[in-house]
């Protein structure tokens, strides 16, 4: 009970966040969020929804490579959209063409993006273009590459094996030049080192290692969120043209 007492103040300061959402989507994202953090906190991961400033982080490289005149439409991947905090930024900055894709295996997360697409104003106005995915990712199956790839999966709750597979299955779908941008709260290893038993300590370790060797060497910049519970790093990698694509 006294966890779920701080959870709760937790979750009730957090809501003075400004999601920019309207009023009725944004009352029921909150509370759908909460109660799915506290049954599936593995594959959830965090408290409450991505503030504004995390969202536009992680949708920036769909923002900055805007469509323009003449360029073929693209393909954007969200991976565990949630409730759409963050994808209510990227469909803010999709070309007139582009196509977005969500995958998120929470059936209740599901429903609701499927409710925001049809009661939202800004989800409305995109239905056809964006796709609801009901399952895991790596089991999606497309012929085509994406540009970007935005994820909102928690890697650090999962094992090395189901990490190294992650990773390997969005370089697999990146197209060549195209961006993966992720992130993971500011020194959420170290603060679970504190209280973790010997496997969970070794586990952390390897999910850290293999993050590590993965990423920063694909690494293309890194933004710090401040204004998020918790705070955040947003993690942008391109593989570039050194990777075997979907469309090679």
């Amino acid at each position: 009970m006294r966890a779920t007492g701080r959870f709760a103040r937790a979750f009730s300061f957090y809501r003075r966040f400004d999601y920019h959402c309207s009023a009725v989507p944004r009352i029921n994202s909150q509370r759908i969020f909460f109660k799915q953090f506290v049954r599936n906190f593995r594959s959830t991961g965090a408290l409450a929804p991505s503030s504004r400033f995390l969202a536009s982080s992680l949708a920036r490289f769909v923002r900055e490579h805007r469509y323009v005149a003449g360029q073929k439409p693209r393909r954007i991947l969200e991976v565990g959209p949630g409730t759409g905090s963050v994808t209510r930024a990227i469909i803010k900055s999709l070309g007139p063409n582009d196509h977005l894709t969500l995958v998120e295996i929470n059936r209740a997360f599901v429903k609701h993006l499927k409710l925001r697409l049809r009661v939202d104003e800004l989800f409305t106005g995109v239905k056809d273009r964006v796709t609801v995915i009901h399952g895991r990712f790596e089991e999606l199956e497309t012929d085509m590459p994406f540009d970007v790839i935005v994820s909102g999966l928690p890697l650090n709750n999962f094992t090395p094996k189901e990490v190294q597979e992650i990773l390997g299955t969005y370089r697999r779908m990146l197209g060549r030049d195209g961006v993966l941008s992720f992130f993971e709260y500011i020194a959420v290893r170290r603060a679970k080192h504190i209280f973790a038993n010997r496997a969970e300590r070794q586990r952390l370790r390897e999910v850290g290692r293999i993050m590590k060797e993965t990423l920063k060497p694909v690494r293309i910049d890194r933004d710090m969120i401040v204004a998020n519970l918790p705070p955040a790093w947003v993690h942008h990698v391109s593989w570039r043209k050194e990777k075997p694509t979907l469309d090679s």
